[in-house]
């Protein structure tokens, strides 16, 4: 169980071996989430995009075959994964249309009004506040920008109290958890899909 609880602490910030062996599996392992999570936005076309909390960069991948018109940021505060990043996303980064930084979501080193579009998958539950983070997220999305947020646990299910209990700082939403903070910080037109099968959950905002 020791042994257990220290591996999975690697989702928060991965780090050394645990934390690249890690990485490996949430770049697998989450790939149906993520695909149905980038089914969402199939009417926007941006050209300014980050994904907060990239971890391994398959999303960001993924953002950059979705978008081939836009520049994808990724943005990670652990060094291991922004490593795993950019060998992910190394021809990318060599035609200048993908960009690896490491940073705070809290504080993020970016212009007002930078993207037009911001991603959040599997992230939120470790990010600092939250509600700092947040206005983060909304200081740097463009007028009219869209912000998602997809998530694995959606705040109801019997098996996030298990990792909640094994991770340690997991914190848990639910649907009016993200609504009060989305709205408290500005976001408008709120809205959530819920796969109530799998306890996934997708939320789409706009700035």
């Amino acid at each position: 169980m020791i042994f257990k609880k220290l591996f999975y602490s690697n989702t928060r910030k991965p780090k050394g071996i645990l934390g690249n062996i890690m990485i490996n599996k949430m770049n697998i392992g989450h790939a149906k989430l993520s695909d149905w999570g980038l089914s969402h936005l199939n009417d926007i076309k941006p050209t300014q995009i980050a994904d907060l909390g990239c971890g391994g960069g398959i999303n960001v991948k993924k953002l950059i075959k979705k978008f081939p018109n836009a520049t994808v940021t990724g943005l990670d505060y652990s060094e291991v994964s922004i490593k795993k990043s950019k060998e992910e996303n190394k021809d990318s980064i060599n035609k200048g249309i993908c960009k690896l930084v490491q940073g705070d979501v809290s504080c993020m080193p970016f212009e007002k009004g930078t993207f037009d579009l911001l991603t959040a998958f599997e992230t939120i539950y470790f990010w600092p506040g939250p509600q700092k983070s947040f206005q983060e997220v909304y200081r740097v999305l463009k007028t009219n920008g869209t912000f998602i947020i997809i998530n694995e646990f959606d705040g109801i299910s019997k098996r996030e109290l298990y990792y909640a209990k094994l991770i340690d700082g997991l914190k848990l939403y639910s649907k009016q958890d993200l609504t009060n903070i989305l709205t408290e910080v500005g976001f408008r037109n709120i809205i959530f899909d819920h796969d109530e099968k799998n306890h996934w959950l997708a939320v789409l905002a706009k700035k």
